[in-house]
């Protein structure tokens, strides 16, 4: 029965892995091309409550802890081994763990993790550039990030069984 299960195991993986390099590259790819054709505060477009304006975070989570990059790399570095930890030591006592869409979330949550590490790391700030007006500036890392933390919570609540009423 397990050497059934493993092609599967590792066609996740895969897409696990995929899904993670892919919001890395993406986000990569948006930010140098920001920074190589805006100037700081510089909007490329905009449109009503939208707009694509460069600006640097040398914060966390909208703009908090500023000026404090090194603790954020630190606490970024151990919640991404809490993460992988948990995927892949937990998941046989946690079996929701083994959700495609958990996982899907999760690499959504380390692409954009992983996304924003390499310009704190680099440039000792992180290049934002998406803008609506009613919401910090922030960009793709930070979209994955969030989109697979609410996938993960979703997942949690309601596919995991871990809340059933009545047991």
């Amino acid at each position: 029965m397990l050497k059934e299960e493993r092609p599967l195991a590792k066609w996740r993986f895969a897409v696990f892995v995929c899904i993670g390099l892919l919001v890395v590259l993406i986000d990569q790819l948006t930010k140098a091309w920001i920074r190589g054709n805006l100037a700081i505060g510089e909007t490329f477009f905009e449109a009503g409550f939208f707009r694509i304006i460069r600006a640097e975070n040398t914060g966390a989570i909208f703009g908090s802890f500023k000026e404090h990059t090194q603790t954020i790399i630190i606490l970024a570095f151990i919640g991404v081994a809490v993460i992988l930890f948990l995927l892949f030591y937990l998941r046989r006592r946690w079996p929701f763990l083994n959700d495609t869409f958990v996982l899907t979330g999760v690499s959504l949550v380390l692409g954009g993790t992983i996304g924003n590490q390499i310009d704190r790391i680099w440039l000792g700030y992180v290049t934002d550039f998406l803008d609506v007006s009613f919401w910090p500036t922030f960009n793709v890392a930070d979209s994955a990030s969030t989109v697979g933390s609410i996938v993960v919570i979703y997942c949690l609540i309601f596919r995991s069984g871990l809340f059933k009423s009545g047991e």
